[in-house]
């Protein structure tokens, strides 16, 4: 179907959008075997050649292996003058060690370095420290809640920054970065019933800067994806399509519902009628039908 959408007289631009929107990533790499070994030529290539602008870029996001696809985005990210942090908070924060495994090992096979190694150029101080801890990947991945430790966890960070003149950030580094999700959300928990706060609002108010953002995006990892300065359309400042291409295909698999939830409680608008608005044509089509009817 791809193959005659493609090579007739004009491409069938529904057909790309219905079959690639509607596969999961494993069975779009399937695809992608079964249509070179029909064609001789590689789907990337075909999509490359018959579309093009932001439409091409999200049909080749969408058949990209996730681990190639974040190694991408972490080039680019580091590429030239300036680095691009929100992206780098991204990739670490929301990601679990297996995919940053597989991203730091498509990144030795692209580029011959180590993605850490080059990591330490990028960034520096205790943002630097953060992100490092997390690319190597040891974050616990349990789904045992130990409660106690919880408690402990909890009034560790409570001592080390509300509690205390100044902020001991070292501590909340090694409790957020360490923890697993189900742990962390215990902690947070604990948290507001010592401190009467949510962490986030600690954090908030003990750091600041890209190390305030990195820790807010490991307690609420899908948050991240609406930080306002982060995203997009929602406060006028205009669409970024690059960053909706790559949220809403990385996290299509992942929590993209809970972001249309927290979306529409946050801006009062859903995520489906905001792109259908700000964005239009063959890409505005195909986010569509990625978020899915139940999101207007």
């Amino acid at each position: 179907a791809l193959r005659k959408a493609i090579e007739g007289i004009g491409t069938t631009e529904k057909t790309l959008i219905d079959i690639l929107t509607q596969r999961s990533n494993a069975q779009r790499q399937l695809i992608c075997k079964a249509y070179q070994d029909a064609t001789g030529r590689t789907l990337c290539d075909a999509l490359e050649g018959d579309t093009n602008g932001h439409f091409e870029d999200i049909l080749v996001a969408l058949i990209t292996p996730p681990a190639k696809f974040d190694c991408q985005e972490f080039i680019q990210a580091t590429k030239g003058a300036g680095t691009t942090e929100s992206i780098l908070i991204e990739l670490f924060a929301s990601r679990s060690n297996h995919q940053i495994k597989a991203m730091c090992d498509a990144y030795l096979a692209e580029t011959g370095r180590a993605l850490i190694h080059d990591l330490k150029s990028e960034v520096s101080g205790d943002f630097e420290k953060t992100l490092l801890i997390l690319a190597e990947g040891k974050r616990d991945e349990s789904t045992n809640v130990d409660m106690a430790k919880a408690k402990e966890d909890a009034k560790i960070l409570y001592e080390a920054g509300e509690k205390t003149w100044g902020t001991d950030e070292s501590k909340f580094i090694d409790i957020l970065c360490h923890r697993s999700v189900p742990q962390l959300r215990q902690t947070l928990v604990e948290y507001k019933s010592l401190s009467g706060k949510t962490l986030q609002e600690s954090i908030e108010r003990e750091v600041s800067g890209r190390l305030e953002e990195i820790l807010v995006a490991i307690t609420i990892p899908y948050k991240l994806f609406l930080n306002k300065k982060h995203l997009y359309f929602c406060q006028g400042a205009g669409t970024t399509e690059s960053t909706l291409t790559r949220i809403i295909v990385s996290r299509s698999e992942v929590d993209l519902q809970d972001i249309k939830a927290e979306y529409k409680k946050l801006f009062g608008t859903s995520l489906y009628s905001d792109i259908e608005s700000e964005t239009s044509g063959d890409f505005c089509q195909t986010l569509l039908k990625i978020c899915g009817e139940d999101g207007k």
